[in-house]
């Protein structure tokens, strides 16, 4: 049998590996649940399962390390789409999405919906108009890209500038919410787990670049997802006798709508662009589960749903991902990967506040209620709630609930084995590194391809090359974690910020670039200028009080600004030239050579020849 030269670029024994991984993390759980039942103190049963888990992804991203430029930026460009897509799902959750959006859709229940459509209907976008042809660019970061798709390396830097602040924003929101977890699981306090946690992105990163971090990201994706969805599935069995979660959380649902019509719960339609979410910090139920509009109102829901979409379809901490797959075929299979994997997380994190929210309404319910209940003792002695003494309905539904804890909430109030709970607050940790490691990878890359380098269209040699990348990946990590420390702020108010400035300033000339041959850079370059100071401006506008909307809804109009300007701009600019217009051909032709490698063997060969 013939093996052809892309069958030979994807390692065989990935499977083997990734097993070992999965049956390593189940015998430490295995092991911690044995040990719990044998005595072992509930300090050292939380410190192993923080630590016992980071352990395995600190060795597998030490193991992959290495010295090569293109296994460091693009992983070789052998990463499987499977993996790929599993990365990217959790990667565009982060700790951020996986635990605030819980919190969020237990509390706004359906207006919560806005945001996983969003990212759904992104990497529906992102697989059709931007990351099969990105992907045959090859560039290892989106500066780059539009620096030589555009001829313009004023523009290189000038999109450096503008795409670093979400990045930023990513990188803080991940660290602040994975080290609340780990401080909950550890006991500790948050800024010893902020250092703890930048010090796991840095051996996820320095050893081995792209290359170190996806098989790590992969480990710790396969963790989220096998404990989120093992967890949830045994809380489905005791509550409704299916351990399917996903499908069977509809009857639960159904008594939902009753008890809330009988307790009187606000129904109110919002105004079109009313905007308001749970905020960080200890919340109450603010509306009834499925009654849409609510609080995020009709306008401010397609706005949102758009916004979040154009984000994540254009999110620099993302597409490079892409690159690092086999081929462009490979890059779409990894977006219906990731719409899977993501969709899957999706109705699991649905099922989680539906499943929290019956028990109190059934309690809201009873009569002659004289005490709390068991399993709301357990909630208030963890921390994870918050209620007054009342019996009384009223006094029941005024319960306030940990936003960014309803995830960890539901195993505790089942009363599952403490090594079950330790090990779902693990996963959210698990996952923060994966958001943190993402940003923090193209980051760096950015600012040593695109700033430092970005004078000149030679790069350095492949030690210095690397060596610049190791050293600023040290410092945006630290960047991050001040950040966090100095300056702390709602995760995911913060994510949404970065979904909108991505949307604004990057999503218009990245899809001008691909499909309107007439964009030059001199359009590009006001587009994204436009669309940044828009989106930055309205949000710097709404968090002072002076607009009459929210700060991100109004940032949206920075996306149509954005490319009405650049297509202005363009049109009365010099067309672009012969060059350019070919690149444009190539790149939407989904075969061939990959463009960026093709350019950078040429640049060596140039070197080596002016050497000798």
């Amino acid at each position: 049998m013939t093996i052809s030269a892309r069958t030979r670029q994807v390692n065989p024994r990935l499977g083997t590996y990734f097993g070992i991984f999965t049956s390593s993390l189940a015998a430490l759980v295995v092991l911690a649940i044995i040990f719990e039942n044998l005595g072992m103190s509930d300090a050292t049963l939380r410190w192993t399962m923080l630590l016992g888990p980071i352990a395995l992804y600190s060795t597998i991203a030490v193991l992959a390390s290495t010295s090569h430029s293109l296994d460091y930026f693009a992983a070789g460009r052998r990463v499987p789409s499977v993996y790929t897509g599993l990365i990217l799902a959790v990667s565009a959750l982060g700790a951020s999405g996986l635990a605030a959006l819980t919190g969020v859709l237990f509390v706004a229940g359906f207006d919560g919906l806005a945001f996983m459509i969003g990212g759904l209907a992104g990497f529906v976008v992102m697989a059709v108009l931007l990351a099969p042809f990105l992907r045959k660019f090859g560039a290892y970061t989106l500066p780059t890209y539009l620096g030589r798709r555009f001829e313009s390396r004023a523009l290189r830097l000038l999109a450096a500038g503008v795409i670093a602040v979400p990045m930023l924003l990513i990188i803080s929101a991940e660290l602040l919410i994975g080290a609340r977890f780990a401080s909950w699981l550890s006991g500790a306090p948050v800024p010893p787990m902020l250092a703890l946690l930048s010090v796991c992105v840095l051996l996820a990163t320095v050893p081995g670049g792209l290359r170190s971090l996806s098989w790590s990201s992969a480990a710790q994706a396969i963790a989220v997802l096998i404990t989120i969805i093992v967890a949830v599935a045994i809380v489905a069995l005791l509550m409704t006798k299916i351990p399917i979660p996903q499908l069977s959380y509809g009857p639960i649902v159904r008594s939902l709508i009753r008890e809330e019509a009988a307790l009187a719960m606000p129904d109110a339609l919002a105004s079109p662009f009313a905007m308001v979410l749970p905020g960080d910090g200890y919340v109450t139920m603010m509306k009834r589960f499925v009654s849409p509009f609510a609080t995020v109102g009709p306008g401010a829901f397609v706005v949102t749903v758009l916004t979040v979409m154009a984000g994540f379809a254009s999110a620099p901490w993302l597409l490079p991902r892409v690159s690092a797959t086999p081929g462009v075929y490979d890059a779409r299979k990894s977006l219906g990967w990731a719409t899977l994997f993501f969709g899957l997380l999706f109705l699991t994190m649905t099922s989680v506040a539906a499943f929290l929210r019956a028990p109190l309404m059934d309690l809201a319910l009873q009569e002659n209620l004289t005490a709390l209940p068991d399993w709301l003792v357990r909630l208030k002695s963890a921390g994870l709630v918050q209620t007054s003494d009342t019996m009384d309905p009223a006094g029941i539904l005024g319960t306030a609930y940990s936003r960014d804890f309803v995830l960890l909430a539901l195993p505790v109030s089942q009363s599952l084995p403490h090594t079950l709970i330790y090990l779902v607050a693990a996963a959210v940790v698990a996952a923060s590194l994966t958001g943190a490691g993402a940003a923090a990878n193209g980051l760096a890359n950015l600012i040593a391809e695109d700033v430092v380098g970005g004078l000149t269209w030679e790069p350095p040699s492949d030690t210095l090359r690397l060596l610049l990348a190791r050293v600023l990946l040290a410092v945006v990590i630290a960047g991050g974690a001040g950040v966090s420390l100095l300056a702390p702020t709602d995760p995911l108010k913060l994510l949404h910020w970065a979904l909108v400035i991505t949307a604004a300033t990057s999503f218009p000339v990245l899809v001008l670039s691909i499909w309107w041959k007439r964009s030059n850079g001199y359009g590009a370059a006001a587009g994204m200028a436009v669309g940044f100071a828009v989106a930055v401006g309205s949000i710097v506008g709404g968090e002072v009080g002076l607009l009459p909307i929210a700060g991100p809804l109004a940032a949206a109009a920075g996306i149509p600004l954005g490319t009405i300007v650049a297509m202005v701009v363009s049109a009365l600019t010099p067309a672009p030239s012969r060059h350019a217009l070919e690149l444009v051909r190539d790149i939407r032709v989904p075969g061939g050579e990959i463009l960026y490698d093709r350019e950078m063997q040429r640049l060596r060969l140039k070197q080596r020849r002016s050497a000798a």
